[in-house]
């Protein structure tokens, strides 16, 4: 009854949003299991902004931002390819590829990507330098329930997890938005200067509840 309680109170507590300034999740291990799930009110996207740094050694396909419906699990997911020098965006299952990135192993990396419904222009970034902008679905919103997954892809609506698809690394600083956040404030994000935090997800107040072995360290 004890450890019943506990289990309860351990979840009630990672539902409360926390500020993880300074922070890093770490993924110490290959699972299927092993994961973050974060914690939205937002109900529907007509554009969005995400932000994010990552850290690995990885040299296979692995997710980097998993956001599922159920309507479509590869709703939003930036994905890195085996190869060193491609990455991929999803949007409603739909995907757009981008070459010529310089995505070196054990190194920190700012990542961040947008996209809006009306143009159905994708971009991404990397380390403060934009990829070539691409068309990939327009018309279509992003519907909810959300559900935004770390350490893992979905391929279904909160689960599906494989583990030769999973994260192994650290990741911090993340930050989302309902809206394209401009140029000069992307390049703030990546240059650590002062940036309007994301008001989808914010690493200052975040809502999230980990499942497995995640660890919250101070980020070095």
């Amino acid at each position: 009854m004890v450890f019943m309680l506990l289990l309860v109170m351990l979840t009630t507590c990672a539902a409360v949003p926390q500020d993880l300034t300074g922070k890093m999740f770490t993924f110490p291990q290959e699972t299927n299991t092993a994961h973050v799930r974060l914690t939205t009110e937002t109900k529907e996207l007509k554009a969005l902004t995400v932000c994010l740094r990552s850290f690995t050694d990885l040299q296979r396909g692995h997710s980097l931002f998993s956001l599922a419906t159920p309507s479509a699990a590869n709703d939003f997911l930036i994905w890195k390819d085996a190869t060193s020098n491609t990455a991929r965006l999803y949007v409603r299952d739909y995907v757009a590829g981008f070459r010529g990135v310089d995505y070196k192993l054990n190194t920190w990396h700012s990542i961040c990507s947008t996209w809006d419904s009306g143009s159905g222009v994708i971009q991404l970034w990397l380390d403060g330098n934009p990829l070539s902008r691409k068309f990939i679905t327009s018309g279509s919103n992003i519907p909810g329930p959300i559900i935004i997954v770390f350490g893992q892809d979905q391929d279904s609506h909160g689960g599906g997890f494989v583990t030769s698809e999973s994260f192994l690394g650290m990741m911090s600083d993340v930050h989302m938005w309902d809206y394209i956040v401009s140029p000069t404030e992307i390049r703030n994000y990546m240059d650590h200067v002062n940036f309007s935090p994301g008001n989808v997800l914010n690493w200052s107040a975040l809502e999230f509840q980990i499942t497995g072995r995640v660890l919250i360290e101070d980020k070095f």
